[in-house]
């Protein structure tokens, strides 16, 4: 498993850009598929978005396609979450995950590390 930690949550104003991070460590980081998940109050958690590590496989959410970025850079150990155009409907605690595999899945269960989850807030 690989410990994860996300930075760069905060508050921000509808139409406003965040940019998530999520610093992990262990080994073979390229191998993982890096996921990230966001669940808003009295709702469950939900995928938002997710990349590979070795197949260039990436996807999002319906709900964030065209707004959302998801990114990771194998030689920092890091995966990245750029947000634009946001909404308050986009208002959760948002979780890095990992998780094995060739090409992304947008399950909870195939995901096996997690981090403490960041909140975003945004105000219309």
């Amino acid at each position: 498993q690989v410990q994860l930690v996300e930075s760069g949550g905060g508050s921000a104003h509808a139409g406003d850009s965040l940019r998530l991070s999520c610093a992990t460590s262990g080994s073979a980081f390229d191998l993982y598929i890096m996921g990230w998940f966001r669940q808003a109050p009295g709702k469950e958690r939900e995928f938002v978005a997710g990349i590979s590590g070795l197949y260039g496989d990436i996807k999002y959410a319906d709900s964030v396609k065209d707004r959302f970025t998801i990114s990771r850079d194998n030689a920092k150990n890091t995966a990245n979450l750029q947000m634009n155009s946001l909404k308050p409907d986009d208002t959760a605690v948002y979780f890095c995950a990992a998780g094995a595999g060739a090409l992304v899945r947008t399950d909870e269960s195939d995901f096996s590390s997690w981090g403490h989850g960041i909140q975003v807030t945004v105000s219309s």
